[in-house]
């Protein structure tokens, strides 16, 4: 199938590529373009250094963006979940998190569902679609900045798994980091993977040079398997050996994350496996306290739970942080993400097979 020119958004475009796709003359208009787009704006009427019939062109023969907010949603306590269209009818979701600091991060996808399966995690439940295109990527950042003015941070924590879609993820960054267009530090940038070493390695020493996010969740060996399926091909000690290529790579520290369920990871032995995959290690750990998806057999662990396994870390001298729970309400937090998307997708199914 053809695709025409309109079909194509310019959002996922550096300026010499809206240059040559446009048929610009004039390197600069380009710049012009590139430097709208990142501003924020969803129309060329609103170019008004462009001229009147070059903007009327434009309108005609390009579009800016090809993703629209199908649906917007609020939480008290600050967060923000966009259910976002694609130009095939697919939907995703990304998320706006404020801390207690007022720092302001979108948590985007990457994917249009996951084929990582997570058994603690909606949008594993969801399958898997196909993976997004950088200006996909661009835009949801954009549409939160729309809705909720500049972002801080972004995090590639949303929907998919970051290392099976990392050339548009790499394009992406670039875009949004580029000095003439959002100029985004990507030192704000970090990427979080279920454990692909490939990924891992291949970010190493490649790029995109941003922070890296590992989701642990457990140290043992068999639970992991059984809760992460990624494990089973990318064991616990090639995990590790991966993450300590890229401390030496890229000289960073890596965030381990772990999602804590009531009675399944939190206890002392728990606690002694990450102490031991930590060992060696320049790392950060972020704990979670799963949050409730509708369907899932996984418990949330109480306070006082979450307190003592964050101690026994502590006390071996690792460094610790414990997520705030952000965007229950909204089905916006960590793991969360998917009921829109699912909704909506069933609505396609229908629509594609009357009964």
């Amino acid at each position: 199938m053809t695709i025409k020119k309109n079909e194509i958004s310019l959002s996922g475009m550096f300026p010499e590529e809206i240059q040559n796709f446009c048929g610009l003359k004039e390197k600069f208009r380009a710049e012009q373009i590139f430097r709208w787009i990142a501003s924020g704006v969803h129309s060329f009427d609103d170019m008004t250094n462009l001229s009147f019939d070059m903007r009327s062109k434009l309108k005609k023969d390009f579009s800016l963006f090809s993703t629209k907010i199908k649906e917007t949603l609020k939480d008290k306590d600050g967060t923000i979940k966009l259910a976002v269209e694609l130009y095939d009818g697919s939907v995703i979701e990304t998320v706006l998190l404020t801390d207690k600091a007022k720092r302001k991060t979108a948590c985007v996808s990457c994917q249009a569902g996951c084929p990582m399966k997570c058994a603690f995690c909606k949008t594993g439940q969801i399958g898997f679609l196909r993976n997004l295109s950088a200006s996909e990527i661009v835009e949801q950042f954009l549409h939160l900045e729309r809705e909720a003015g500049a972002l801080d941070n972004i995090v590639f924590m949303g929907m998919g798994e970051p290392m099976l879609n990392l050339n548009e993820i790499d394009k992406a960054i670039k875009i949004l980091a580029h000095p003439k267009g959002r100029n985004l530090s990507k030192r704000r940038i970090t990427i979080s993977t279920s454990g692909l070493c490939e990924g891992i390695y291949d970010m190493a020493d490649k790029g995109p040079e941003v922070r890296l996010a590992v989701s642990l969740t457990t140290a043992d060996e068999v639970l992991r398997s059984e809760l992460m399926p990624v494990n089973k091909t990318n064991s616990l000690d090639e995990l590790k050996q991966a993450i300590k290529y890229f401390n030496s790579k890229s000289n960073k520290r890596v965030t381990l994350e772990l999602a804590l369920m009531k009675g399944l990871n939190t206890d002392k032995k728990a606690a002694q496996q990450v102490m031991e995959f930590a060992k060696g290690l320049e790392c950060f750990i972020n704990l979670i306290p799963w949050n409730p998806v509708e369907g899932l057999n996984f418990k949330s662990p109480s306070e006082a739970e979450v307190r003592n396994f964050e101690n026994y870390l502590k006390k071996a001298g690792l460094n610790i942080s414990t997520r705030q729970k952000r965007g229950q309400k909204i089905g916006g937090a960590c793991g969360q993400l998917g009921s829109t998307a699912s909704k909506i997708k069933q609505a396609l199914i229908q629509r594609e097979n009357p009964v």
